[in-house]
Parts: structure tokens; sequence; C-alpha cells
């Protein structure tokens, strides 16, 4: 009988801790990351080009498995090459090297597993995204070179964004995790007289992310 109630004791015990393992989650999340994305214009006149920056994240978790994300990101000036054949758009065509870069800012629900050594995760985040690239294509094609261009008026610098993907943080203690990869589909929306297709981008990210957990929280 003391045998029964000694593995009793253990079943409550264990699943006690199972219930309070699986209530407990940080509160808030912060990442950092360097962040590469090769950005794919998809038209004739303007071939594919990477950038290379970072920025950081913020997760508020609503519960255990979901939260939601705001994802800003950055990239420095990369050079972009516009090689356009004479058309009405273009009467002399194009073939020029311009300098721009890019930046997103994101906001969406993120799904995340926090088990203590593996938290795989997948986000779906929509906002905006900047670059300057097309004006400056515009200053350097069309305001410099008379004739070149039919258009006078410069491109936005500003077009709607959205990334589907997720990656997989990997705990090292009660605060720190190390983020080795998160994949994305990166969508991006310039459409203008230099690229009149919407770009279906990938972009790879990794870094460090700060767990915040609630006072009293023994995760």
């Amino acid at each position: 009988m003391t045998v029964h109630k000694n593995w009793i004791v253990l079943a409550i015990t264990l699943l006690l801790s199972m219930t309070a393992w699986a209530q407990e989650f940080p509160r808030g999340e912060v990442g950092f990351d360097y962040s590469y994305v090769r950005y794919a214009p998809n038209v004739p006149g303007s071939k594919g080009h990477s950038f290379n920056g970072g920025g950081g994240n913020f997760v508020l978790n609503i519960n255990r498995y979901l939260g939601i994300k705001a994802d800003l990101q950055g990239y420095g000036s990369t050079t972009s090459s516009f090689v356009i054949a004479p058309n009405a758009t273009f009467p002399t065509g194009v073939n020029a090297n311009v300098q721009g870069n890019l930046f997103t800012y994101m906001f969406g629900p993120q799904i995340k597993v926090h088990s203590p050594r593996i938290q795989p995760y997948v986000h779906l985040l929509f906002g905006g995204a900047h670059s300057n690239v097309y004006a400056n294509a515009f200053k350097t094609i069309c305001v410099t070179g008379s004739g070149v261009c039919s258009f006078s008026t410069a491109p936005a610098n500003n077009a709607f964004a959205m990334a589907f993907g997720g990656g997989v943080d990997i705990p090292i203690g009660h605060v720190v995790a190390i983020r080795p990869a998160e994949v994305d589909y990166l969508y991006t929306n310039f459409t203008n007289r230099f690229n009149n297709s919407n770009q279906n981008n990938f972009r790879y990210s990794g870094g460090i992310v700060f767990n915040l957990h609630s006072s009293g929280s023994t995760q």
C-alpha cells in the first residue's frame, strides 16, 4: 500500500510540475539581430541585389503560445543596376548604377512553443517598407539626363510590406536565448516607372533574444 501511495504522490508532483511549467512563459521578448535581404525586383530592367543590415523586435506574449510582434529592420545602402532598353517610358534607354537603402517596419501575431531546450516559432507580419533607391534613380537618370525619361514625378519612397516565416530560439539561461536562424518570405510592393511589379524577396535573420519575466517567475 505504501508503494502505491508513493507512486500516487510522485504522479501528482509530476503533474503539478508540468502544469506549472506549462503556465510559465516570458511576458515579453526583446530581440536584436543581423538581417540579410535578397531583394528581387522581378523586372527585366533591374536585377536582384543584396541588402545587409539589422534591427530588433519586441514580442508581447498574450499566453504561452500567442504573442503580438513588432519587427523593425534597417539595411545600409547598396548598388542597384538599371539596364533598360529604349521604350515609351525611357526613350533613350537606361544603363546606370544607383545607390539605395531599405527599411521595414511590420507588426502581427507570433506563435511560439516555449519549451526548455528549443523554441520554434512562426509569424505573419504586416506593415511598410521604405527605400530611397527609386527616388535616387529618378535623380540620377531622369534629372541629370535630358530626354531620358518621359515622366517628371519622383517615385514614392514607401510601400506595403508583409513577412511570413519563422525560426528557432535556443535558451541558454533564464533570460537569454540564441536565435541561430529566422527565415522569411518578404513581400514588398514598390510599383513605379522603374519597377512595375511587386517584389518577392528572401530574408534571413539571426541574433540574440532577452526574455522579460514578470516578478516572481521561476521559469
